[in-house]
């Protein structure tokens, strides 16, 4: 736009220029009509000289306005979370203005898996992820051979056991099936609930590596399943109980107050181990982006929030 008005400027110069050169070979009263005829000209070009330079001013403030606008979002350090969607990416939300206030941009990637959020951390995908307990990791790193640590812990979330075609612990018949996680330690802690409410014994020592295959009782012949965490949910119209983790039961509506048959007791080892940590490459966890993003999550607010929104199904761990 700039250089179309400078042509045009240019022409009507050129223009006026060319009325003065032939006024010079006529008559006097040519001369006269045509001095008009370039005063007239020469105020236009000079108007339009103007609005060329206004158009100047008005565009070069437009590019330095959108220059400052980009300035100002470049300034915020990406800060990339993988987490599960309920209620990692929910909490995680909720600290997104306090973090942008501090100088980070916080992008939450969702993920409904237990396997791609480590597998994006340790390929550099993510700044951290939010979703696992530690002895989750542990297993993981020791399977993969990678080299994820956690930078703190958050919340803790309740195992249940949630009625399927059974509708209470005391209604089982002889060879009922139970379904539980089929990763080593959501296995374990799963078999540690049944057992706390007497439907099992473990192998002394199994602890939170228990697999089925240290059940030493089963009175009742029950045939533990073993399926995919986050598939628990939908298995419960085919089996007869499913020891289901939190944040899949609250993305199925299922309450650990009103709807789960057992909860795991607030003093359980479970429950003091199984607290979701935010995992993060060895190399990152003392980052000045981790720092800021543990303490943010460690905040009264954040407390005050998982208290007031989830009902007992997450417990801040802090």
């Amino acid at each position: 736009m700039k250089r179309n008005l400078k042509t045009y400027v240019s022409a009507v110069l050129a223009a006026t220029l060319s009325l003065a050169l032939t006024a010079c070979s006529s008559g006097s009263s040519a001369a006269t009509t045509t001095a008009a005829a370039t005063s007239a000209a020469t105020t236009a070009a000079a108007t339009t000289t103007a609005a060329a330079s206004e158009a100047e001013t008005s565009a070069s403030a437009e590019q330095t306005t959108a220059e400052a606008a980009q300035t100002t979002s470049g300034d915020l350090i990406p800060l990339v979370v993988g987490a599960s969607p309920s209620p990692h990416a929910e909490i995680l939300a909720v600290i997104k203005d306090k973090l942008a206030s501090e100088g980070y941009d916080l992008q939450i990637t969702e993920f409904t898996d237990y396997v791609q959020p480590n597998v994006a951390l340790a390929e550099g995908d993510l700044d951290a992820n939010y979703f696992q307990h530690l002895p989750y990791l542990e297993n993981y790193n020791e399977e993969n051979g990678t080299d994820l640590v956690s930078a703190g812990a958050i919340h803790y979330e309740p195992f249940g056991i949630y009625a399927g075609k059974t509708t209470a612990l005391a209604d089982l018949k002889d060879g009922a099936q139970i379904a539980v996680p089929n990763d080593t330690s959501n296995e374990a802690r799963a078999l540690l609930l049944l057992e706390a409410n007497d439907l099992i014994k473990l192998k002394d020592g199994a602890g939170l590596n228990a697999t089925k295959l240290d059940i030493t009782e089963n009175p009742l012949n029950l045939d533990i399943v073993e399926i995919e965490a986050a598939q628990l949910p939908r298995s419960l119209a085919d089996v007869d109980l499913a020891v289901i983790n939190g944040n899949y039961a609250i993305d199925a509506g299922l309450s650990v107050k009103t709807d789960a048959l057992a909860v795991e007791a607030a003093d359980s080892e479970a429950a003091q181990t199984y607290a979701n940590i935010i995992a993060v490459r060895a190399e990152d966890k003392d980052s000045e982006k981790t720092k800021a993003l543990v303490a943010a999550l460690q905040s009264d607010g954040v407390r005050d929030y998982i208290n007031n929104t989830f009902d007992g199904a997450v417990v801040p761990s802090f």
